[in-house]
């Protein structure tokens, strides 16, 4: 069975498209995983060798055209990893999307119908709770919370929480969960990154992943050789972390 996730917060710079294209690159060594990117900044095609401003088929085309199915718009990254990219046209497509009165149920749909199989689905989501995030929400089955280690950490999340419980209650049908809290960056040096991740696990309790994403340079060279930081520098803090977080999504085990 396929299980989908989206990586979602509204707040932006939190590691949402790393933890994406990371857990997607550690998921693919053993599973099939689909990733998906619906931010229009296109973070996580243009890593992945695409340009967002000229992609003819994209998620978005997935969404506004009837004529338009997933086979055509999958791209394949390597065996067992493959992306749905996503393009500049996302930034006009919410707009689109609501003016239009389109159903915000079409992504979910297409994954559900689709004959693909993937084991894992994740989704790239935008800095902001709107339609494309609600549009991942209501896809997704679970929702991980990516949280940088900071004093403001807290607001993103308590957004995001009243987001699902809302559409938990406006959808019929949805059985959408909060899977975890993922802190990011977290530099052990720092004063405010420990009480920023105390204050999460004092809070959230059995709602924060135990895998902690540090602060390591290596996330931030990795782009510049075009590979995620698993492949870049796979003994890294980071690397590491992210190999811990795909086996504690295995697991089924959170906090």
């Amino acid at each position: 069975m396929t299980r989908i996730f989206s990586i979602a917060n509204q707040k932006g710079g939190v590691g949402k498209t790393t933890t994406t294209l990371n857990l997607g690159f550690v998921l693919a060594q053993k599973h099939r995983v689909l990733l998906i990117d619906l931010d229009a900044q296109g973070g996580l095609t243009n890593f992945l060798g695409m340009d967002p401003y000229r992609m003819t088929r994209s998620v978005y085309s997935l969404l506004m055209y009837e004529d338009i199915s997933i086979t055509r718009t999958i791209k394949t990254i390597i065996p067992r990893l493959s992306l749905i990219p996503g393009s500049i046209d996302l930034a006009s497509g919410a707009v689109r999307i609501v003016h239009e009165e389109r159903p915000l149920t079409k992504l979910k749909d297409v994954l559900r119908d689709s004959k693909l199989q993937f084991d894992y689905v994740l989704i790239d989501t935008p800095p902001t709770l709107d339609v494309m995030t609600a549009i991942s929400l209501m896809a997704a089955d679970e929702v991980i919370i990516p949280a940088q280690c900071h004093y403001l950490a807290m607001l993103g999340i308590r957004a995001m929480k009243e987001s699902i419980e809302r559409l938990k209650t406006n959808m019929t049908g949805s059985n959408l969960k909060l899977r975890g809290v993922l802190p990011t960056m977290y530099d052990a040096s720092a004063v405010q990154s420990k009480k920023a991740l105390e204050e999460l696990r004092n809070l959230l309790t059995k709602e924060v992943f135990q895998t902690v994403i540090p602060y390591d340079t290596h996330i931030l060279d990795a782009p510049y050789h075009g590979k995620p930081v698993v492949n870049y520098a796979p003994d890294s803090p980071a690397a590491q972390a992210y190999h811990s977080l795909a086996e504690e999504l295995l697991a089924g085990d959170v906090g």
